[in-house]
């Protein structure tokens, strides 16, 4: 990163044309004044005393060293302002740095619980025109939502029947994206055990101490499975002060679902899907959290930027840059110049009033 310490000075350019100006306005007249001068001064002739040789050997001799001299006398003006305008750009004190940032992070734990039992792969979402299963939604939002967050630490538990693990709390957001991209419906069984979600989501919660932990539970069912139940799960998290936002996906009732038939072949079927919204609703309450219900993919994206904007993570972002001093440069230059000049318009190119 450039920068000018004192820019200020370099206004002082502007006073150079004014002052070539002035001094070639000096010039003018004073030569102007030494023609007449000299014009009327008689000089006899001593052309008897040069021989025709002469002339020619000093002919070619003379034209050259008029030329150089010429072409010198030109630089010199050149070459003054040249140091001139180094010499105020090197007040103005050009540096170059790098710009360095200290980012201090109080990151929350989070907990993603994601149901992945049977009926997760009823197609009654959409999402850009094409019909999708519910847990295809799930990953099109959620990934957003990780993608969003900064410094805080993310697992993520899976259930169905069982519940375990699926990744550990961490701060590598392409990893947890990668990871959830390759969930698959049933991988850990048919069933439904909320409880033992959220009580392998509070172990999980315990390998990273933080000042605020929260789970976000995903489910479209009814907890049917499992040794913990929901409501315990909760009462235990409300003691550890880890809050739980729960997520009831897809509509009440009965759902599409593409079945592979083995006399017609694929084919869409309804079947009924219960959602208990009221175990969710009493866990959210229990924990200070809160219930959302979610039918479409806009109400789902909705939910997951309240809960982004409820649970901020404090950054504190200290900036400051290191600069090295360009002037020397500058400087060193300009002297070189100045003395260039110097020699040259007190020998070779030196004028004689």
């Amino acid at each position: 990163m450039f920068r000018f310490a004192s820019p200020l000075f370099l206004t002082l350019i502007l006073v150079i044309p004014i002052v070539f100006l002035i001094n070639r306005n000096k010039k003018n007249s004073k030569s102007v004044k030494e023609y007449n001068q000299y014009a009327s001064i008689n000089v006899s002739s001593i052309s008897f005393l040069d021989t025709q040789s002469n002339i020619k050997s000093n002919k070619n001799n003379q034209n050259s060293l008029q030329s150089l001299s010429i072409t010198l006398a030109r630089l010199l003006p050149i070459l003054k302002y040249t140091a001139l305008v180094f010499m105020i750009i090197a007040l103005a004190r050009p540096q170059w740095g790098t710009k360095k940032t200290d980012v201090t992070t109080e990151g929350i734990n989070i907990i993603l619980a994601l149901d992945l039992s049977e009926s997760m792969a009823a197609l009654d979402f959409s999402s850009k025109g094409k019909i999708i299963t519910r847990l295809d939604a799930v990953k099109e939002v959620v990934s957003d939502f990780i993608m969003k967050r900064e410094g805080d630490r993310i697992g993520m538990v899976v259930f169905g029947s069982q519940a375990f693990t699926q990744l550990p709390l961490t701060r590598d957001y392409n990893t947890i994206s990668f990871v959830l991209e390759k969930l698959k419906i049933g991988a850990a069984g048919p069933s439904t055990a909320i409880g033992d979600a959220v009580g392998i989501s509070l172990k999980r919660l315990e390998d990273i101490k933080s000042k605020s932990n929260i789970i976000i539970l995903l489910t479209d069912g009814s907890s049917n499975s499992g040794e913990l139940a929901p409501e315990t799960a909760a009462s235990i998290a409300a003691e550890r002060g880890v809050k739980i936002y729960t997520i009831g996906v897809g509509k009440e009732g009965k759902a599409p679902f593409l079945i592979n038939d083995p006399i017609f072949g694929q084919r869409y079927v309804y079947q009924k899907v219960d959602i208990d919204h009221e175990t969710l609703k009493k866990m959210a309450d229990m924990t200070k959290g809160t219930f959302f219900a979610a039918e479409d993919v806009a109400s789902l994206q909705k939910i997951y930027q309240m809960i982004d904007n409820l649970e901020k993570t404090k950054v504190d972002v200290k900036s400051w840059a290191e600069y090295n001093e360009l002037y020397l440069w500058l400087l060193v230059s300009a002297l070189i110049l100045l003395g260039v000049y110097t020699v040259l318009s007190n020998t070779r190119l030196i004028r004689i009033p």
